[in-house]
């Protein structure tokens, strides 16, 4: 993991699942006393969670915009909406924090996309905590395998939370085979950029019908406008098209890429003025 993220070795610690580690940092950084700035359209399961324990939360249209006083979660690439920060963003918001007690927070869960805005060589400073996934770029639904990213006292909070023999057994055996397969890696991101580019051509001929606009996503979903998010989502899931829908937007939808021609096909059908 280490090497295929360019991290420091002792910073990384796998995890089954970067989605448990979302709910043990609130424990780990003690909750409580922090206020907590990320993004409004954003994976909603970190508000959630520190929420949950405590904390004070304040969403913003741009969690680098926060206090220096605040802590700051952000998803880069963030999920839905495929924004992205560049490092040198990042390593700033960084340096308004170092030498006190807040955090910047990056869940990289989308970054084997795009690894070089990723902030895992500087994994091992204070301040800084990082989460990668494993099953959002190699699939194998059921691997649970993640990492923390983080310094040394956050690393022994969390494998104090998580006890012995957290991750399992074939996950690492797995886990260990794919990330050293550098070429599989880079196939798979032309593999994926080429049906993003399909599934945008697919998704342009909806334009007419349902006022739709690619607002952005990344090679793995895309995020689309459109004028009745609803009525687009009824149409898919009648053709048997599963798309993410959102409580606090009736016009916007997150749209995965297609496993194979049959689901494009399907994706296109349910898509046409005729469906």
């Amino acid at each position: 993991m280490a090497s295929a993220f360019g991290a420091p070795v002792d910073s990384v610690l796998p995890v089954p699942g970067s989605e448990l580690i979302i709910r043990l940092l609130p424990s780990a950084l003690g909750a409580s006393s922090r206020q907590i700035c990320l993004g409004r359209a954003t994976y909603a399961d970190h508000a959630i969670a520190w929420r949950a324990a405590g904390a004070a939360i304040r969403e913003v249209d741009d969690p680098l915009s926060a206090d220096p006083d605040e802590d700051v979660v952000i998803c880069n690439p963030n999920n839905p909406t495929g924004q992205t920060w560049e490092p040198a963003a990042l390593e700033a918001a960084w340096a308004a924090r170092e030498g006190t007690d807040r955090w910047l927070i990056i869940d990289e869960a989308y970054a084997d996309l795009t690894p070089t805005r990723s902030l895992a060589p500087s994994g091992g400073r204070d301040g800084l905590v990082i989460l990668r996934s494993f099953g959002k770029f190699f699939g194998l639904a059921g691997v649970r395998l993640g990492a923390l990213i983080a310094p040394g006292p956050v690393i022994k909070a969390v494998e104090q939370l998580l006890g012995q023999w957290a991750v399992a057994g074939p996950a690492l055996w797995l886990g260990t085979r794919a990330y050293a397969d550098r070429g599989w890696q880079e196939q798979t991101r032309q593999r994926l950029q080429q049906g993003q580019e399909t599934l945008d051509h697919a998704l342009h001929e909806a334009a007419t019908a349902y006022q739709l606009t690619i607002e952005g996503g990344t090679a793995l979903f895309r995020y689309v406008r459109v004028r009745d998010a609803h009525a687009l989502w009824f149409a898919l899931a009648r053709s048997g098209v599963y798309v993410r829908r959102f409580r606090w937007s009736p016009h916007h939808l997150r749209i995965g890429l297609p496993s194979d021609t049959q689901g494009l096909e399907r994706l296109r059908e349910a898509v046409t003025p005729s469906a």
